[in-house]
């Protein structure tokens, strides 16, 4: 295993307001193929503006960054557009945590999972992009893909939507997937479910995956090590059965406590 993603001292500031607004500062973070690791914290601790930095997805006016996300000899803050955009859903993907509001919902379902390799492998045919879009979305559990592939994203429960997302997300084989908070409007027993299927996707494919979470549960269930972020700031990391055991500062240890416990 080697590291594929390097992230050093990354700093997000916005300058929407009279008085700049730092949202996140100093975040590390070094990813090895095949690994994944948690980013937890409660809303507007910084994580997903980390993940949009990675993923190339924050405006480039308005905003300061800094730092270095160093992806394939590549710094993905510096590097011209096109560069990034070669990246953007092929190598680094990512799945949002709202699919009503991800999808198009004027676009069949096949459409927009293929959409990727529309843009990134133009030299695949029509026929056989349809072909890896049912491939695909059969491989994350969607029953009846070729019906699917014909639905628009209104005929498909919540939980069916996140499959699409996923699938979008990894039809061109990505070797970094990005899911940001992708259970947090799915029930219990769905969350587990694509919990289940990340994990699945991450042994079958060695694909290194990101995920980032409010909740410290679902981040023990998948990953190897966590990295825990209030106000913008990494204030703990490490191995996650480590954290649990023994968390250091007293955020952490908040964030351990909010847990539910059922007492049979």
């Amino acid at each position: 295993m080697g590291i594929i993603l390097d992230v050093t001292d990354l700093h997000i500031e916005f300058h929407d307001h009279d008085l700049p607004e730092t949202v996140v500062e100093d975040f590390d973070l070094m990813l090895e193929e095949g690994e994944i690791v948690g980013i937890v914290g409660e809303s507007g601790s910084g994580k997903s503006m980390s993940a949009l930095a990675i993923a190339g997805l924050l405006k480039r006016h308005a905003l300061t960054k800094k730092g270095r996300i160093m992806f394939d000899g590549h710094d993905l803050l510096t590097c011209d557009r096109n560069t990034l955009r070669s990246y953007q859903g092929d190598e680094i993907s990512m799945i949002f945590q709202e699919p009503m509001t991800s999808l198009n919902p004027v676009k069949k379902i096949g459409w927009q999972v293929e959409e990727s390799l529309r843009i990134h492998h133009k030299e695949i045919s029509r026929e056989e992009r349809k072909k890896r879009a049912i491939e695909m979305m059969d491989a994350v559990g969607l029953r009846e893909p070729e019906k699917v592939y014909s639905m628009y994203p209104h005929e498909l429960s919540g939980g069916m939507r996140q499959r699409v997302m996923i699938a979008a997300a990894m039809i061109g084989q990505p070797r970094i997937l990005i899911a940001d908070e992708p259970t947090t409007a799915l029930d219990v027993t769905i969350q587990a479910q694509i919990v289940e299927l990340l994990r699945k996707i991450n042994k079958e494919r060695n694909t290194a995956i990101i995920f980032i979470s409010h909740d410290l549960s679902l981040i023990r269930q998948l990953c190897q090590r966590v990295i825990v972020m209030q106000g913008g700031n990494i204030v703990e990391t490490g191995d996650v059965e480590e954290i649990f055991r023994s968390p250091k500062m007293g955020y952490t240890r908040k964030l351990i406590a909010a847990i539910p416990q059922i007492n049979l």
